[in-house]
């Protein structure tokens, strides 16, 4: 049996692997479970384990927070230490965190073949630690699996062969097919806040480019404010935009009309995305989530890595330059009928192409052998490109 082993480390790389791992049994591949630990709180890791029903990870590497240098450096060298125990025939990278590119890196320097979940996406803006983190990890990786066409475009404008390319869809459209008859069946989250369907707000906020920036984040959150005057405005609140509160000094009249909320599950989390009137995040995960269950949404930055979400007036690039800035773009974005098509993500089995392909690759060169052309659909049983 192949062994390979994957690494995560932050919640959206939970719910990935959830539904990847799962394919892996079943097309006969061992997966290993590493979680670094960059995300290390029951609320941030634990209870994700627990509601998607992901075995305990083999290994907790327990690294924690910390600068961005420092934590990736523990990470490499206590990933390189699994691998050396464990030697996999590949390692298995998911998105675009710390997490994902000490797992490559690692693996790279032992000459172990390294596959990238999510590989090509681009926000063009070098300042994010995140475009550093995906690019470095897909000029490492050896089999790239690239959720949408414009991923795959991306990646062959830098040069990366077509024949490391395999266009499988995303793989949290998978996740959101299956987990949100669970959500609808056993969350009371709405019960509980005594919200109504499409009758608030549902925002969330994390990026380093936000929360970092005082006068950003104050322009947000008084955005928010003056929205809740309209109806409820919902913000399950990151740990680091916690801390970026104070910090910030923002104001307590502010913050008493937002419904500010712990981090919640991901059952929670689907049903307060699903029911929701609109969407605002600075969060890539989030913005695809909204486009599944068919929600607008206003994304709180100046790029996204998601481009087909933005059409049909699905998603809206809002810059918070100020708190009227940010109420405005939402209130526009309240009065649009989006348009949202379908398969644009894939077919809802991306993780099988995932397991097909992996279970079938045996060097970096193997899947020249596939008809592993982006833009042709190959059948389950080869798995090479997947339409979307």
């Amino acid at each position: 049996m192949k062994t390979i082993v994957s690494i995560v480390g932050a919640r959206p790389q939970f719910v990935k692997s959830a539904v990847v791992s799962s394919a892996l049994t079943s097309a006969g591949v061992s997966d290993v479970l590493v979680h670094t630990g960059q995300h290390y709180d029951f609320e941030m890791s634990g209870l994700f384990f627990d509601e998607l029903g992901i075995p305990e990870p083999e290994y907790n590497l327990g690294i924690g927070s910390g600068r961005h240098g420092a934590q990736t450096g523990r990470m490499i060298e206590a990933i390189e230490s699994v691998l050396l125990n464990i030697r996999p025939e590949m390692v298995l990278v998911y998105g675009d965190t710390n997490s994902t590119l000490a797992g490559a890196l690692a693996a790279a320097k032992l000459h172990i073949p390294v596959s990238h979940v999510e590989a090509g996406l681009r926000s063009f803006n070098r300042q994010m630690p995140e475009e550093i983190n995906r690019v470095l990890t897909d000029h490492i990786a050896d089999v790239l699996f690239a959720p949408t066409a414009i991923a795959v475009q991306n990646l062959e404008n830098e040069g990366i062969p077509a024949g490391r390319i395999i266009r499988t869809g995303d793989v949290m459209h998978d996740a959101a097919l299956r987990f949100a008859a669970r959500a609808e069946a056993v969350s009371l989250v709405l019960q509980q806040l005594q919200l109504q369907s499409r009758e608030y707000i549902l925002a969330t906020l994390h990026r380093g480019e936000n929360t970092d920036d005082p006068s950003r984040l104050r322009a947000i959150f008084e955005g928010l404010a003056d929205l809740a005057q309209q109806m409820p405005v919902v913000l399950p609140l990151h740990p680091r935009t916690r801390k970026a509160i104070d910090r910030a000094q923002i104001r307590a009249a502010v913050l008493q009309r937002i419904l500010i909320l712990e981090p919640l599950g991901y059952l929670d989390m689907t049903m307060l995305e699903k029911h929701a009137r609109l969407i605002a995040t600075d969060s890539g995960g989030v913005q695809k989530e909204a486009y599944f269950h068919s929600v607008p949404c206003v994304t709180l930055r100046s790029e996204t890595e998601w481009i087909e979400s933005l059409e049909g007036g699905c998603n809206q690039l809002v810059f918070p330059v100020n708190g009227e800035a940010v109420a405005m773009g939402i209130r526009e974005s309240l009065r649009r009928k989006p348009i949202f098509r379908n398969g644009i993500y894939g077919d809802g089995r991306s993780a099988v192409h995932i397991a097909n392909a992996i279970s079938r690759w045996d060097s970096p060169y193997s899947l020249d052998k596939c008809t592993n052309t982006p833009s042709r659909v190959a059948n389950d049983a080869i798995s090479c490109s997947v339409s979307d």
